[in-house]
């Protein structure tokens, strides 16, 4: 089953980067976009509906781009994410620019290139530490053996 993102970016700047993302959502991808960010029309409005989509959500990606950071939604959608206990991947999504994390984010979340590995290495590791599902052995770490030359 797909895993369900909701898309996070600076409708300023970044619509571009979404639609690239969104793009990449096909039938191969390992994951769907059941939300992203919307103009704050009315705000009050605003912010249940894109609460409601950050819920329904199973994680929620960032795109990060050269002015995120200025960005009162994403820092709201950020937050809501955060309220609503969901894995937050922010990803470079400019590779020939500064791109910056948006207001809200702590010191120990990383920012990750944006490749299709990538982006799909971090979502199936956030499903799995969600659901408790155990590393398969061939990707548990193996203890050396006793004489120190390698794996047992």
């Amino acid at each position: 089953m797909a895993i369900q993102i909701f898309v996070a970016f600076d409708m300023k700047h970044d619509q571009d980067l979404c639609d690239e993302l969104v793009a990449s959502s096909g039938r191969k991808s390992i994951f769907e976009i059941s939300g992203r960010s919307a103009a704050r029309a009315n705000p009050e409005d605003w912010e249940r509906t894109t609460q409601a989509r950050v819920a329904a959500a199973e994680q929620v990606v960032v795109v990060c781009g050269e002015h995120t950071d200025a960005s009162v939604s994403v820092a709201a959608e950020l937050r809501m994410a955060r309220e609503e206990n969901k894995p937050v991947i922010l990803l470079w999504s400019r590779r020939e620019a500064m791109c910056k994390k948006p207001a809200g984010t702590l010191p120990s979340d990383n920012m990750y290139s944006w490749t299709p590995d990538i982006l799909g290495d971090q979502l199936s590791a956030n499903r799995r530490n969600a659901n408790k599902t155990p590393v398969p052995e061939r990707l548990k770490r193996r203890e050396p053996t006793a004489d120190g030359s390698g794996p047992s």
